[in-house]
């Protein structure tokens, strides 16, 4: 009787403290970041993103919370993961070997132009830097969305089935995707691309919160699972709504590190813009 009463106030305990932690470091956030909603999502972008405007996106005069390339990332990695939460529920083996073959060639692509964009940039802001290596190709935000999106739709196709193995009691004992469900969901974020790549404001709006959405999925659920792991409850949920502590603790945890790294950004360059460089 009396562990079972120390079991549960410890769980009070608990619940309490992330509660606090979460609106103490909620209200830090919004404290620390410009004012608005799109202010407010400069904040997140501002925290992971070079947010260099030359290579985003614009809302007439107002660049995107993220670069062409994050946004493309972000935006696929939220729109895949809804698209899995309907599709694949519970699923928890990792794509057959041939979507994974796909997904590799999607994040080599976005290796090779990340740092052909990298190289082109340092070219233009350091004069004669490295003169004998040679861009393989001029980049633009064209590319950069689309290489982001490949990797964002690979990124959270690996992460969904190794959530799904570490929360759920029991979970479905099949791969994540099929070929006809890889086809659906890059069709979606291809047509999503097509209509960022028409820079139309109605489109753009949406988009800057999409992406931001996807920032703090991802996140939180890479610090939800470590709070389950490091809580030793592993395995132990059968519900949604059993989640509801350990996904405020993912995303308490989200937005400590967001908040951190702005504070610090912001002391190093003094702008909210992006990284200055020339």
């Amino acid at each position: 009787m009396q562990t079972e009463r120390t079991r549960a106030l410890k769980r009070n305990v608990l619940r309490w403290f992330v509660l606090s932690a979460a609106l103490l470091i909620l209200a830090t956030f919004f404290f620390i970041t410009p004012p608005g909603l799109l202010g407010k999502a400069d904040g997140i972008g501002y925290a992971i993103c070079h947010r260099i405007d030359e290579r985003s996106f614009q809302i007439g005069d107002r660049q995107l919370p993220l670069c062409a390339r994050c946004t493309g990332e972000f935006n696929a990695a939220f729109i895949t993961l809804v698209f899995l939460g309907f599709v694949s529920r519970k699923r928890n083996m990792l794509p057959q070997k041939g979507i994974l073959a796909v997904l590799g060639a999607f994040f080599l692509a976005f290796g090779i132009d990340g740092s052909n964009s990298y190289l082109y940039l340092l070219k233009q802001t350091y004069e004669d830097f490295l003169p004998q290596i040679q861009n393989i190709y001029i980049p633009n935000n064209t590319l950069r969305l689309l290489t982001g999106s490949g990797m964002g739709i690979a990124i959270a196709c690996v992460l969904y089935p190794i959530v799904n193995q570490t929360i759920w009691r029991s979970s479905e004992e099949r791969p994540v995707l099929t070929w006809k469900e890889f086809g659906a969901l890059f069709g979606i974020i291809l047509l999503v691309d097509i209509g960022i790549l028409s820079e139309q404001n109605f489109i753009l709006y949406p988009i800057a919160f999409l992406s931001v959405l996807g920032v703090l999925a991802l996140l939180g659920l890479v610090f939800g699972m470590v709070w389950t792991i490091v809580m030793r409850q592993e395995n132990m949920y059968d519900n949604l709504k059993q989640l509801w502590m350990t996904a405020l603790a993912g995303l308490t945890l989200t937005f400590l590190m967001i908040s951190v790294i702005d504070m610090l950004r912001l002391q190093l360059t003094g702008t909210w813009g992006g990284f200055p460089f020339g």
